[in-house]
């Protein structure tokens, strides 16, 4: 019988971030060059014209 190995567990973590109609791609494009990763745009929860992105980044140990 063998026994796989498996490595640690990747640590993640979040930030919600409104976005500005008229400055999404700057927005994303700062968040992106600080190793953010956009996982999903929603409407805000007071205002669904005001758009929220949900970012992730692997956690530094």
């Amino acid at each position: 019988m063998t026994t796989a190995t498996v490595g640690p567990m990747t640590k993640w973590e979040y930030a919600t971030v409104p976005l500005l109609v008229h400055a999404t791609k700057q927005i994303l494009d700062t968040w992106g060059e600080d190793g953010w990763e956009l996982v999903q745009v929603v409407p805000g929860p007071n205002n669904p014209e005001q758009l929220v992105a949900y970012l992730k980044r692997e956690k530094q140990a």
